[in-house]
């Protein structure tokens, strides 16, 4: 834990860039794209096109674990961001510099395209009946709305950075649990969004699905409420709770 939280507070400082952080990211962006989509693809193929019960348990599992492993495996290499939303208000808070930001956004969006092209020569045809894993917009429960979508992917991003911060950030945190809280809350995100717009928070995920499948609907919602939501939370929770704890 302490050597995550080094990464994140000292080793990213504004003029370094490192080649092996993007690579980290690359690899932990291909894990989430990959596993996550997959787990869409399964579960359309054993439990049917319609949600259910189970297909949305699954589908939370897979992304929740994903994540929670990736963090474990490679946040003492860049921190484990996994997320432009995240990555993006760590530029902004100096936390990270604007070349080593956009290696890392880069890298992030890389990842998210090798992988949905993966699941595309595996699984073409199944995969395509899915646009493999692109978030599709509001649902009906949303009654088709654009507004509640965006604000459903805001504050579903807002709660994930705020346990990114609280977890990792914090020198206060518990030790050693970041990588399960942070995929709890993805599981927890999942478990209540995919029904609502499908549950993306996180630009890079849904951007290598919508590349490979053409499927650019909504596309817009999947990027700005998040960076929105993550930009939101990454303040506040750093120059409320962070900061201060640093200085005490």
């Amino acid at each position: 834990m302490q050597r995550l939280i080094f990464i994140w507070r000292h080793n990213l400082v504004p003029s370094m860039v490192n080649p092996r952080a993007w690579l980290a990211e690359a690899i932990c962006m291909y894990g989430l794209v990959f596993f996550g989509p997959l787990s869409v693809i399964v579960s359309v193929a054993a439990f049917g096109e319609e949600l259910n019960t189970i297909s949305v348990l699954f589908i939370s599992a897979a992304h929740g674990s994903v994540i929670a492993f990736m963090v474990y495996s490679f946040g003492q290499v860049s921190g484990a961001h996994i997320n432009p939303a995240i990555t993006i208000p760590l530029i902004l808070l100096r936390k990270l510099g604007v070349a080593d930001g956009i290696g890392y956004v880069g890298a992030q969006l890389a990842g998210a395209v090798v992988a949905a092209a993966t699941l595309w020569a595996i699984l073409p045809e199944l995969g395509a009946r899915v646009n493999f894993g692109t978030q599709g917009g509001p649902s009906e429960i949303l009654n088709g709305s654009i507004g509640a979508a965006f604000a459903v992917e805001a504050v579903l991003t807002f709660f994930l950075v705020v346990v990114v911060f609280m977890t990792v950030l914090h020198k206060k945190a518990s030790p050693g649990w970041h990588g399960f809280s942070i995929g709890g809350m993805v599981f927890l995100i999942h478990l209540v969004g995919i029904p609502l717009t499908g549950a993306s928070v996180n630009p890079a995920r849904t951007f290598g699905p919508a590349l490979i499948s053409g499927f650019w609907e909504f596309h817009w919602i999947y990027w700005a409420a998040p960076i929105l939501g993550g930009i939101i939370a990454a303040f506040a929770m750093y120059y409320i709770f962070v900061k201060k704890a640093e200085e005490e």
